[in-house]
């Protein structure tokens, strides 16, 4: 037996458990777990840890006591799903742990509903923010989700109503391994309105079969699809543009991505889409611009997005330091731009710069030469089919500047 066992444990407590667990309890000198974990076990005589707030101090005084004691931790259902078992194996080291797990909430929460579930999502929101999960349910049809008093089913069903996310059957397993455990299911909508939901509980979304078309991997939108201010239709990068500029940002799912003069914010959807478990952050000046990125934010449930509203570099000082910088508009202030976001970049990170005019293209060419920034420039000229009459001609846009540059892992200016 090592040193340190990790008992997986469920709602109905000693019932649930394996002989081979409760012979591992029955070993321990010290037991350690959640109040109502350690309610379970009245008669133990040895010492108790209470896992509540103080869980590092607890794992610390785990890793003390196990060099002479035998050391049992009690845990909710698998350890090392979403819990406590991640934290004791770095903090002790696996070769000294045994863990014995039970069924977990949610394996617990398909088979009560009758759903086979290894093609699921699982996403924890238990004590995280609430903030991008709506734009990961884009590219899942089946989700199972942890919760909290804040983050409740009713509250993620209220969140997901704000950005018209309505086409999902949920279901809000609750008390799962007591004797009064319960499986309701509900429309979004009745869920959002929903008072009486147990705190112990797992939420699952199924989402409608009218409905389960996911999107592509790497977004290709007209510009017509988004909303742009009106009458200076010209302030949206064209989605030839936009392709090329995000392949050239190679943005990861967990990148952090700023977007400089967003001005309608199609960049920042479309970054946002590829960054599903990271954030973008939209960085413009203009008012109206503001209200028109919100908008596209909503229709396009990029809820990982994050609107600045300040003028270029100033509002980016205190933003989290960046993987990706995209840089699209910059109210005469490039080169300010190009040094600010190349300095706070993350090494291995991305910065592209979009240039129209000449003095822009001069402007950011000599920027990333004077900082001895190895830069790689494209010229990109475009010409869309047009119908004229019966016949097919050919519409040219406006040439553009990519210029693009990885700053070193190892930094030398």
């Amino acid at each position: 037996m090592k040193a340190v066992v990790v008992v997986g444990i469920g709602d109905d407590g000693c019932v649930g458990l394996s002989s081979l667990a409760m012979g591992a309890i029955a070993k321990s000198t010290v037991l350690a777990g959640g109040s109502r974990h350690l309610d379970f076990f009245p008669q133990f005589e040895g010492e108790r840890i209470v896992l509540k707030e103080n869980i590092s101090s607890a794992i610390d005084r785990i890793a003390e006591l196990c060099q002479e004691n035998t050391v049992c931790v009690l845990a909710s259902g698998d350890p090392l799903f979403y819990g406590i078992g991640k934290m004791i194996r770095k903090k002790i080291g696996a070769e000294h742990i045994e863990f014995l797990p039970a069924p977990s909430s949610m394996q617990r929460a398909f088979s009560k509903i009758g759903i086979n579930w290894e093609d699921a999502k699982i996403i924890s929101l238990h004590g995280r923010k609430m903030r991008g999960f709506v734009n990961k349910l884009k590219f899942h049809n089946k989700i199972g989700f942890f919760t909290d008093a804040s983050n409740s089913p009713s509250a993620i069903a209220k969140y997901m109503k704000k950005y018209g996310e309505e086409k999902w059957t949920a279901y809000v397993c609750e008390n799962l391994g007591s004797a009064g455990e319960t499986a309701r299911k509900f429309t979004i909508s009745e869920l959002s309105e929903a008072s009486d939901i147990s705190d112990l509980n797992v939420l699952i979304l199924i989402r409608d079969e009218s409905d389960k078309r996911l999107p592509a991997t790497v977004p290709y939108l007209d510009e017509m699809q988004y909303a742009k201010r009106i009458p200076k239709k010209g302030l949206i990068t064209k989605k030839e543009v936009r392709v090329l500029s995000l392949a050239a940002l190679e943005i990861r799912p967990n990148s952090i991505v700023w977007d400089i003069g967003a001005g309608s914010g199609s960049v920042s959807v479309e970054a946002a889409h590829l960054a599903y478990d990271g954030e973008v952050y939209a960085v413009e000046i203009d008012p109206e611009g503001i209200e028109i990125i919100e908008e596209n934010v909503l229709s396009h449930k990029t809820d990982n997005v994050i609107i600045i509203h300040g003028r270029a570099p100033e509002a980016i000082a205190d933003l989290p330091a960046p993987d990706c910088v995209f840089v699209g508009g910059s109210k005469g202030s490039l080169a300010e731009i190009i040094e600010t976001s190349y300095r706070k970049l993350n090494p291995g990170g991305r910065i592209v710069v979009n240039a129209i005019t000449l003095d822009n293209v001069s402007e950011a060419y000599s920027t990333f030469k004077s900082l001895g920034i190895d830069q790689e420039v494209i010229l990109m000229n475009i010409s869309r089919g047009q119908k004229l009459a019966d016949y097919l001609r050919y519409e040219a846009l406006n040439p553009i500047h990519i210029f693009s540059a990885t700053k070193p892992l190892q930094e030398t200016i």
